[in-house]
């Protein structure tokens, strides 16, 4: 299976809105991406990027100097420039990468075939090219935000590990994230458990609330490689051997 088959995972921010920038889950994510890249990228590759928050945030921040987003679903294939002067591209598919970070945020778990889009991006590039994938985590925690976000899987470190290996590839480091909350979270999902795949759990909170969960996210980043007992995210690091 192919990039152009994933679904376009969009339904979180559009139910966010003008609050989707400084919510407490992306700019956790965000910031956990650049604990693993290592030296400073270049150019980011972002698989399945819809909007590309994510490459937005990396670039606006000054982590990297430029960016192509590839996702199937672009009605046109467009160039932005931002106004700290990088730019980032908006295509619908490439034959080949010279980007020395590619990024699959929680792309994975949307399509039936995720060994054939990881394989297909790891062939695309180049040697010494570092890949950061996150995907939600435990199959238990299944709800009906999963059905709305049109998930195929939830997975565990092992099973990512898994996936991983079967493109002869091996993960550099693999953890999970958001442990912090897991409890609480987990516990909400088990209650809501059954109830009709019309929304996303992702909503706008009170300023103070999501102030104190990015201070809680930020703590966890200490110990976040340590963690392979529970978390919502899996989060792993690979890196294209050079030959």
């Amino acid at each position: 299976m192919l990039l152009r088959d994933i679904i376009l995972d969009l339904k979180e921010h559009q139910a966010l809105g003008d609050r989707a920038d400084d919510h407490w889950y992306y700019t956790a994510k965000a910031n956990v991406i650049t604990q693993h890249f290592g030296n400073r990228p270049h150019e980011v590759l972002d698989v399945g990027a819809g909007l590309g928050w994510f490459s937005k945030w990396l670039l606006s921040n000054n982590y990297a100097d430029s960016a192509i987003c590839v996702d199937p679903g672009y009605e046109d294939e467009t160039e932005d420039r931002l106004p700290n002067g990088t730019s980032i591209q908006f295509v619908r598919s490439l034959d080949h990468s010279s980007a020395d970070l590619v990024l699959m945020m929680d792309v994975l778990e949307h399509v039936d075939d995720d060994v054939a889009l990881l394989s297909e991006y790891w062939q695309k590039a180049r040697p010494g090219t570092v890949f950061i994938i996150t995907v939600p985590a435990f199959e238990f925690l299944w709800s009906a935000h999963d059905e709305f976000l049109e998930h195929r899987r939830r997975y565990t470190i092992q099973s990512l590990t898994k996936t991983i290996r079967a493109v002869k590839a091996e993960p550099e480091a693999i953890h999970y994230y958001y442990g912090a909350i897991f409890p609480a979270a987990a516990l909400v999902r088990l209650a809501t458990r059954g109830r009709e795949a019309n929304r996303s759990d992702m909503k706008p909170l009170p300023d103070a609330l999501n102030g104190i969960l990015k201070s809680v996210c930020k703590m966890e980043r200490f110990v976040m490689k340590a963690n392979r007992l529970a978390g919502l995210t899996v989060v792993a690091k690979l890196v294209k051997p050079v030959t």
